[in-house]
């Protein structure tokens, strides 16, 4: 080597004093979240007050080894039918829900049975009610519930499942409301967005826990559905929560919500059907408001 210093050859690079907090804080959200990749822990971190760009995060999750694997699966076409995201996109906060079921078990090996819906626009999950089976009559009792809590969706987008297609269902949805898309039979890349939940949620809850009764199993998920609204970083929202993209929306079901209650579901065009007695509150767990901060 010719000209050069040897101040240069023998620089010994130095650790920043504020680096131990940070990899700490980076190991306990890495614990607490194994499936969370360096993107969505800086976005935690930044949260927290941390002043840290996500260059740095990625060199220190580096340097700590930490490592998200990931399964490579092809790839299959959005699809373009009428019921499809292609076709129907959610263009404001409750203009499309989308719901769906997932299915997993106790430790006894009985059945649990999930039913999932989510404000495809916010991408807030509104509900997680588990039981161990479902009929269309407890879809419509969920629904009930959300309706009035939160407003009636323009839409809801599902798969052609007994429960969605029953007429039941299919006429009190129509009386209160709101219409219907049906995704084409064995393609359920339509509903991406509920695909995409239900991934996050096996992903994240269901193949880490061992749950080993209904009432556990109710009690974990309703606290990811709290934590996927209001504390869980979203990608597609900019890493944002969903809550905190819904209150930027500016369009909370507020006053509309109200309106359209009384103009329909309590003044008698969405009656219950075959009983007039009104729907059993949910759990007290269950009422926390959806799209504000709990």
């Amino acid at each position: 080597m010719i000209d050069q210093p040897r101040s240069t050859q023998r620089y010994v690079a130095k650790t920043r004093d504020d680096e131990a907090p940070l990899v700490k804080r980076m190991h306990a959200h890495v614990r607490r979240h194994p499936r969370y990749g360096y993107r969505r822990v800086w976005a935690l971190l930044r949260s927290e007050g941390f002043r840290v760009n996500r260059k740095r995060v990625w060199r220190l999750w580096r340097k700590e080894g930490f490592k998200v694997p990931r399964k490579v699966r092809k790839k299959r076409r959005l699809g373009s039918s009428a019921g499809g995201v292609v076709r129907h996109r959610a263009m404001h906060p409750d203009h499309v829900w989308c719901y769906d079921f997932v299915s997993d078990q106790t430790y006894d090996g009985r059945t649990l049975k999930m039913l999932t819906l989510e404000d495809e626009h916010t991408r807030e999950c509104l509900a997680i009610e588990v039981e161990r089976s479902f009929t269309s009559r407890e879809v419509i009792h969920t629904l009930r519930y959300l309706f009035e809590v939160r407003g009636v969706p323009e839409h809801l987008r599902s798969d052609n499942g007994p429960e969605f297609i029953a007429r039941t269902l299919r006429e009190w949805l129509e009386s209160a409301g709101t219409k219907t898309l049906y995704i084409e039979p064995g393609a359920p890349w339509e509903n991406a967005y509920g695909e995409s939940f239900n991934g996050r949620l096996r992903d994240e809850v269901l193949n880490r826990e061992l749950l080993t009764s209904l009432q556990e199993a109710k009690v974990v998920l309703e606290d990811y559905r709290l934590e996927y609204n209001h504390h869980r970083p979203h990608s597609a929202l900019g890493y944002q929560t969903p809550a905190a993209f819904a209150a930027q929306c500016g369009e909370r079901v507020s006053m509309t919500g109200a309106r359209a209650i009384a103009a329909g579901i309590r003044a008698g065009s969405a009656p219950w059907p075959g009983d007039s007695t009104p729907p059993a509150r949910m759990p007290q767990n269950q009422e926390t408001l959806i799209a504000t901060g709990p």
